[in-house]
């Protein structure tokens, strides 16, 4: 008998070997998402040991559109803006333009095309850890309000050290700088509300 599949696959970090080089900031990110990977794919495996289902899967993007008050780092907005002009497919990117030109604070997520996240791979943290077990979200629903015991809690050490990861883009290095920033929260207190965020300037960077 062939074991279970899990539902979340097994985390890889992202590679961009000469982006990387080019760029330190970007190994940064990378080491965030996979820190924070590894942390939800072991919180779903817990809750699918006691019997719970992942809810969330590819087609579904009821949070995308109910959640406006998504949280986002510096050092992922800059991800965004390398992976939106470096990276994207072309055609992607063309038909996204618009989309970011015209954004209004308050809509759904600016990168929801067609029903699907066009900037997964660096989708951000606050992304990454919302998961729903059970029973998908309703139209317009937000599981942390409507019934918090289906949202998957982080594992705190590897939220943290997705936090961590990101330390070094502002400068802190040292094990005491690093330490301090923790304790103080340093990273959180830098978020700002992706749908707040004026993409018009990223959809001028992007080549017609």
């Amino acid at each position: 008998m062939k074991p279970k599949k899990a539902a979340y696959g097994k985390p890889q970090r992202l590679k961009f070997p000469a982006d990387e080089a080019a760029n330190t900031w970007l190994g940064y990110a990378f080491d965030a998402y996979y820190r924070a990977d590894v942390g939800v794919a072991k919180g779903i495996q817990q809750e699918e040991r006691n019997g719970r289902k992942l809810a969330c899967a590819k087609g579904c993007s009821s949070c995308c559109k109910s959640h406006t008050t998504i949280p986002i780092f510096p050092l992922e907005l800059l991800g965004l803006y390398w992976y939106v002009t470096k990276i994207m497919p072309a055609d992607v990117r063309t038909r996204l333009k618009p989309q970011l030109a015209n954004h209004v604070a308050g809509q759904p997520c600016p990168f929801l095309l067609d029903g699907a996240c066009a900037v997964h791979p660096m989708r951000p943290l606050a992304c990454r850890h919302f998961n729903v077990f059970d029973q998908v979200c309703a139209e317009g629903e937000d599981a942390f309000y409507t019934r918090r015991e289906d949202v998957l809690t982080p594992l705190k050490v590897h939220q943290d050290a997705a936090y961590e990861a990101m330390l070094p883009f502002h400068g802190m290095v040292t094990p005491e700088q690093k330490q301090a920033a923790m304790q103080q929260h340093y990273v959180q207190q830098q978020a700002r509300v992706l749908q707040e965020v004026d993409w018009a300037h990223l959809a001028a960077r992007i080549e017609s």
